[in-house]
């Protein structure tokens, strides 16, 4: 049996752009999409932290460097420039390979400058 599982993911990004006649995705600069583990034309789930909205979109490439996380095309309507967005990709694996996959997560502060990477989250205390 296969189960979906995080791949990748991009935690706290400042939304800096929103191009609404843009062709629609998700433009991600190029060393970020790297890092995260994700491609080009990969399909990615936004989680707008500031207003609740969730979307699919996908991902294309900007500028390695330039901090760009912009919301093209209809996605451009579900956020604001400044919103902090968590932005995930998943993938299937066989269940009996799952206790040894480790996911990309890169954790972004002020200008979508990476503070830290993982590839576990800490168990949630009570």
């Amino acid at each position: 049996m296969n189960i979906t599982m995080l791949k990748g993911k991009l935690h706290m990004a400042t939304v800096t752009h929103a191009e609404l006649w843009y062709d629609g995705s998700c433009a991600i600069a190029a060393d970020l999409i790297k890092l995260a583990g994700l491609r080009e034309f990969e399909k990615i789930d936004i989680y707008n932290v500031d207003n609740g909205e969730r979307f699919s979109t996908y991902v294309i490439q900007a500028e390695a460097g330039s901090g760009i996380i912009s919301m093209n095309g209809a996605a451009a309507r579900r956020v604001q420039v400044g919103d902090r967005v968590i932005i995930a990709a998943y993938g299937s694996i066989r269940e009996d390979q799952a206790d040894d996959f480790l996911p990309k997560l890169v954790y972004l502060g002020k200008n979508n400058v990476v503070e830290r990477t993982a590839n576990t989250i800490p168990v949630q205390a009570a």
